[in-house]
C-alpha cells in the first residue's frame, strides 16, 4: 500500500512540473487567424486588470457565434512569450510577442488598464513605441480606465477628446495639460480612439464598438447573450465629430 501510495505521490510530482509547459506552450484556438475577420489585438503586461481585459473580451470574441458578419479574431499581446500575472492573480499566457514583431496586423487595438500605466509603464519605450506604431494601421484605438495614459503617453490623443478612470482624471489632466479631457461619461469616440472610464463600464465601451461596426441589433444581441441590458440612449457617453 506504501509502495503504490509513493509511486502515485511521484507521478503526481512529476505531472505538477510538467503541466505549466504544457498549458503555456500549446497553441490555443486564439492561435487560429480567419483572414476575412477582423484582428482584434489586447495588450497585457503584469498587473493587468481582469475587468478591462475581460469585459472587452468577452463581447468581441462572441461576435464569432453571430451569423452574417464580420467577426472578430481575439488575441493577447505582450513584450515577451512569457506568462503574464493579472492584478487580481489571473496567469495567462500571450499569444504573440510584440518585441519580435511576429504577430498579425491589428485592426482593434484594445489597451486595458495596469497597475503601473499611471508611472512605470510609461516610461516602456518599446511598449509606448508599439501602441503608437500599432494606431497608424488600425481602425481603432480603445482603452479602458487607465489604459488612456498609455495613449497619451504614446502621443494618440493630442487632437482628439478623451476620458479615463473618474479617480485619475486629475492625474490625467494633471500629467497631460495639454489634452481635451471629458469628465462624467462613460466613453469618449473621438476620430478612431475609444476611450473609457473602465471597470464594469467596459462592457458598455464594447458594446459601443459592436454597434458602430455591426448595427444595433447584432450589439443587442450580443450583450443578451452575456446578460447586459444593452440601449446606448441610456448611457452617458460623448461621440465628437460622428467618431
Amino acid at each position: 500500500m506504501y509502495r503504490t501510495l509513493l509511486i502515485a505521490l511521484i507521478l503526481t510530482s512529476l505531472y505538477q512540473c510538467k503541466s505549466p509547459s504544457v498549458i503555456f506552450d500549446s497553441p490555443g484556438p486564439n492561435h487560429i487567424i480567419d483572414p476575412s475577420h477582423y484582428n482584434v489585438g489586447f495588450l497585457i503586461m503584469d498587473g493587468v486588470y481582469n475587468t478591462e481585459l475581460t469585459a472587452p473580451f468577452d463581447i468581441f470574441q462572441h461576435t464569432k457565434y453571430r451569423e452574417g458578419i464580420k467577426a472578430m479574431n481575439t488575441f493577447l499581446i505582450a513584450k515577451k512569450l512569457e506568462p503574464v500575472t493579472s492584478f487580481e492573480g489571473i496567469r495567462m499566457f500571450p499569444d504573440y510577442a510584440y518585441e519580435n514583431g511576429d504577430y498579425p496586423p491589428i485592426d482593434i487595438l484594445v489597451v486595458p488598464s495596469a497597475e503601473h500605466h499611471l508611472d512605470t509603464d510609461l516610461d516602456d519605450v518599446q511598449m509606448i513605441n508599439f501602441v503608437n506604431q500599432t494606431a497608424k494601421t488600425a481602425s481603432y484605438v480603445t482603452s479602458h480606465c487607465d489604459g488612456a495614459f498609455v495613449l497619451a503617453k504614446a502621443g494618440l490623443l493630442n487632437d482628439v477628446s478623451s476620458t479615463t478612470f473618474p479617480s485619475d482624471i486629475d492625474a490625467y489632466k494633471k500629467m497631460f495639460p495639454h489634452l481635451e479631457v471629458i469628465s462624467d461619461v462613460l466613453f469618449v469616440h473621438d476620430d478612431k480612439y475609444i476611450t473609457s472610464a473602465g471597470g464594469a463600464k467596459s462592457f458598455e465601451a464594447s458594446l459601443y464598438l459592436a454597434e458602430v461596426l455591426y448595427g444595433k441589433e447584432v450589439a443587442r444581441r450580443l450583450a443578451k447573450g452575456l446578460v447586459i441590458d444593452w440601449d446606448l440612449d441610456e448611457v452617458k457617453h460623448l461621440v465628437v465629430g460622428g467618431g
